[in-house]
């Protein structure tokens, strides 16, 4: 049995990779904060004992630790002695990272290097997969991006990540350590952060349709991403890791919409016009804005075999229909 661990296991893709792992018969560790309230919502039903037989040990574990703290990395990699290790956590908002630029750097980037440097130190051979983002891209130098394209961050998130990029690649070539970099544009799902452009459309607009809120405040409206399904995604980075070498790849649609078709699809598929409801506010525009990302996956398509399967319309009937129904049950509706 193949051991897994896995950093930002409480989040959208570490729940969503977590699932997968377990499906493939992984034993699956994952790093979590210690908080004075539980934030496990997205992986409480890994935890179901129902499908065990007595005394069989969960399949998932967690550990307390922190990516600030490399004693605690180091500690946690030498007990779990994983095969692979997936490095998904950070400070993941770009919008909070201008307010928070220094804890933005110490995690997301700095935190990169305390989990290589463990795996350095304790000569571990185990394969590691450095959430990379789209956002290292910022101000585009081509359309659309590649593994190629040269990196324009435009905020303390983007600009942490390019570092956490260059120094996977560091260590991938200094001390020949199995090191890739996913470079994943955006992908969403409905375990997306509430704070997150997308769900808060999706979620404002189930709000507005059950009476529960009279409109939506949003920043820019003419940004453009290419957005895919985190479920599609997760699978990429598994993928990487089966390879026989190293390597980085972008994964990504290679379609791009803007935050107003987004708003347009969620209202549509509960039959609103969004322009009835969507207000801008300017204190949700970032000081420097990243006006168009759209990715080329062909490297992983042709490398990897990977294809997102899920569409634009589609992810977005996911997400607006995942909120109704938390709505109502939420509000007793």
């Amino acid at each position: 049995m193949k051991k897994a661990f896995i950093t930002g296991i409480t989040g959208q893709d570490g729940s969503y990779l977590g699932e997968l792992l377990l499906e493939k018969g992984y034993q699956v560790h994952g790093l979590v904060r210690r908080s004075s309230t539980f934030n496990r919502g997205r992986i409480d039903h890994l935890f179901d004992r129902s499908t065990l037989a007595e005394g069989q040990p969960l399949p998932i574990t967690l550990h307390y630790g922190d990516l600030s703290d490399g004693c605690s990395l180091r500690r946690i990699l030498e007990k779990v002695q994983p095969d692979e290790i997936y490095h998904l956590g950070a400070q993941s908002h770009v919008k909070v990272s201008f307010d928070t630029p220094e804890y933005t750097a110490d995690t997301t980037g700095l935190g990169t290097l305390r989990l290589l440097e463990a795996m350095r130190e304790l000569k571990m051979k185990v394969k590691f997969y450095q959430a990379g983002s789209s956002e290292m891209f910022g101000k585009v130098a081509e359309i659309p991006q590649k593994e190629t394209t040269a990196f324009y961050p435009r905020s303390p998130y983007g600009v942490a990540k390019v570092y956490a990029h260059w120094i996977a690649v560091n260590y991938r070539e200094a001390y020949d350590m199995f090191c890739c970099n996913g470079i994943l544009f955006n992908h969403e799902s409905p375990r997306r952060g509430e704070n997150f452009v997308t769900r808060k459309i999706t979620l404002g607009a189930a709000a507005i349709k059950l009476g529960l809120q009279s409109h939506l405040a949003l920043g820019n409206l003419e940004a453009k991403r290419d957005w895919g399904y985190a479920k599609d995604y997760v699978e990429a980075m598994w993928l990487m890791l089966q390879q026989d070498e190293p390597d980085d790849y972008v994964i990504a649609t290679g379609e791009t919409h803007s935050v107003r078709e987004f708003c347009q699809s969620a209202f549509e598929a509960l039959d609103l016009n969004y322009e009835d409801y969507v207000r801008v506010d300017e204190k949700y525009f970032r000081p420097a804005e990243v006006d168009l990302l759209i990715g080329d996956p062909s490297k992983a398509k042709k490398a990897l075999k990977w294809e997102p399967r899920t569409t634009f319309n589609d992810l977005v009937q996911i997400m607006v229909k995942a909120d109704m129904e938390h709505l109502k049950r939420v509000h007793n509706l």
